[in-house]
């Protein structure tokens, strides 16, 4: 275990010191190449209802899939476009990529027409390997530089815009062992381009080095993580809550569970048949388990540790409920968790106190820092190089806006509390203006989602006939839910949101529109506005009026 040691040691000095981790550390060549010679029965990946791979079967599993890369002509350094859903082909091709030197570039299983087309246009690869039920519908838009489709099952044979479509068994094809790279693989070199969800405007290709993917979530940053952790797997790889986890965990000889994609009703089956110890969950996701009904089964499974993010008002009891301990954090594909917090964190909205290494700054329009306790822009840099992103691909305008004057700029308005811990306030771009009060969606959901029956919640800005915008809640209720009770629905808000908060708009829908990570798409919900199903307050009659204290509404009132 001396092996082991030394590379730990050398990593805390990298830590320590500013300087990039080594490669044994952070490269997924090296580091597998590593651990399944110090611990080849060690379980690494536990497929729900499918297979177990030891690291010495994934060893042989990546290295014979890179050798049938490599007889595809992949080489170090090509793009390769990975269209398939979790489970052990995702896998088995990121991680063959990654052990040549290639770059893997997931996509989105959601994506088609126009957004497919934009994503193969700027990614300029040569390779697409699809899911079967995804293939047709590259005959739908232009391929551009792709030259060879590997597709699974019946969907090979044939021609798409006359590109042959080849079995997934080619990749076994190019015998047990790939030729090693040209040079070296380093830390700084980029692993993957992770195409971001795209809901305001093209999806940005974000430029990953094995650097940034390690330190986004590895031990020292993530320190609650052990490599004696099973991490469940339940978002998709063309998320870093599913591709950056895998890789730190490879990294730290640690182990995952994987799931084809998250359910409420299999959450915990799935979790008890895997042996998972740890999860990454989104706000939403935590907010469907806590309204599952509670049950004696409610903490008769392994999992001890749960990251709940954001960490909303309803998460709160997330773990007293089902016995695990809870930790909350800020963190986005191109960034590198610059907020954790500590277990079991009590401020809804709070996403922990910064962590070593890296420099925040809260700020206005101008980049000149707000005073603390006020609302700003967060932005950040990291002692270490490479620690983050490195730019969007094939788009230097967006990377120069994003890293103006030395710092990168999230976008993502926050103020910094009383007790140094950082409080999301909103996306800047998600932010509303009504009769000249700034007001956080985040704050008006956390209000919505508290209502009973509220299932899911957006709150949106809309055109108002007075100037500025008008407050519109977009929900759906859960499925046992009465219908909503409009009058009622607003006097509760008017009780918890100061009086230019509370949303003059209600649109019922049967589920909010959500990109497969599960953020709700508001740029769409903002772009249909006001449909003729939406309940308009002030046409029911239902003014608030102002309390003695000028900011709050104490009631609901018919207008005299």
């Amino acid at each position: 275990m001396q092996e082991v040691s030394d590379a730990s040691a050398s990593g805390a000095a990298a830590e320590a010191e500013g300087r990039p981790y080594p490669a044994e550390v952070c490269v997924l060549r090296a580091a597998l190449d590593r651990w399944a010679a110090i611990q080849p029965e060690k379980v690494f990946v536990h497929f729900a209802g499918g297979p177990s791979w030891t690291y010495r079967t994934l060893h042989e599993i990546v290295r014979r899939t890179a050798a049938g890369f490599q007889r595809l002509g992949v080489r170090q350094g090509d793009r390769v476009l990975l269209w398939l859903p979790n489970g052990p082909d995702v896998l088995r091709c990121a991680f063959a990529l990654n052990y040549l030197g290639a770059v893997s570039v997931p996509i989105n299983t959601a994506y088609k027409g126009r957004l497919l087309e934009h994503v193969i246009a700027n990614a300029d690869a040569r390779l697409v390997v699809a899911d079967a039920k995804l293939v047709p519908l590259l005959a739908t838009v232009g391929l551009y530089g792709i030259e060879k489709i590997v597709a699974a099952d019946d969907a090979a044979g044939g021609e798409i815009a006359g590109r042959k479509v080849l079995p997934l068994s080619v990749l076994d094809e190019g015998g047990d062992a790939p030729r090693p790279p040209e040079r070296p693989i380093e830390p700084w070199d980029t692993q993957a381009i992770i195409y971001t969800s795209g809901t305001t405007g093209p999806s940005k290709g974000v430029l990953t080095s094995y650097m940034h993917a390690y330190s986004s979530v590895g031990p020292q940053t993530w320190t609650c993580v052990t490599p004696e952790d099973r991490f469940f797997i339940n978002l998709p790889m063309f998320h870093i809550g599913g591709s950056f986890i895998c890789h730190a965990m490879l990294c730290a000889g640690g182990s995952i569970a994987m799931i084809e994609r998250f359910s409420t009703d299999r959450f915990w089956d799935e979790v008890r048949e895997t042996g998972a110890t740890i999860v990454f969950l989104l706000g939403v996701m935590a907010n469907f388990l806590l309204q599952r009904p509670p049950g004696p089964g409610d903490k008769d499974h392994p999992l001890r540790k749960a990251f709940v993010v954001p960490f909303s008002k309803e998460c709160l009891g997330f773990g007293e409920r089902f016995g695990v301990t809870t930790y909350t954090l800020f963190n986005m594909t191109e960034i590198a968790t610059p907020t954790f917090s500590g277990p079991n964190p009590t401020k809804p909205g709070g996403c922990g106190k910064r962590r070593p290494g890296v420099e925040i700054r809260l700020v206005d329009e101008n980049d000149c820092e707000v005073p603390r306790g006020s609302v700003g822009e967060m932005i950040l840099r990291t002692a270490r190089p490479w620690a983050m992103n490195h730019g969007y691909h094939r788009d230097p305008e967006a990377t120069a806006r994003a890293w103006r004057n030395g710092w990168f700029h999230t976008g993502d308005a926050f103020y910094l509390d009383e007790d140094g811990e950082y409080v999301f306030v909103d996306r800047l771009k998600d932010a509303i203006r009504r009769r000249g009060e700034n007001i956080s969606s985040f704050e008006v959901e956390a209000e919505l989602l508290a209502y009973p029956g509220v299932r899911e919640a957006a709150a949106i800005a809309v055109p108002s006939e007075f100037g500025e915008d008008e407050v519109m809640a977009v929900l759906a209720l859960a499925p046992d839910a009465p219908p909503l009770d409009h009058a009622r629905f607003i006097a509760f808000l008017a009780e918890r949101l100061a009086r230019f908060m509370v949303p003059r708009y209600v649109r019922i829908m049967p589920e909010l529109p959500k990109t497969p990570t599960a953020k709700i798409q508001k740029a769409l919900l903002r772009q249909e506005g006001i449909t003729p199903d939406t309940w308009d307050r002030l046409a029911a009659g239902i003014e608030l009026r102002e309390d003695r204290r000028g900011d709050k509404e104490k009631g609901c009132q018919a207008p005299s």
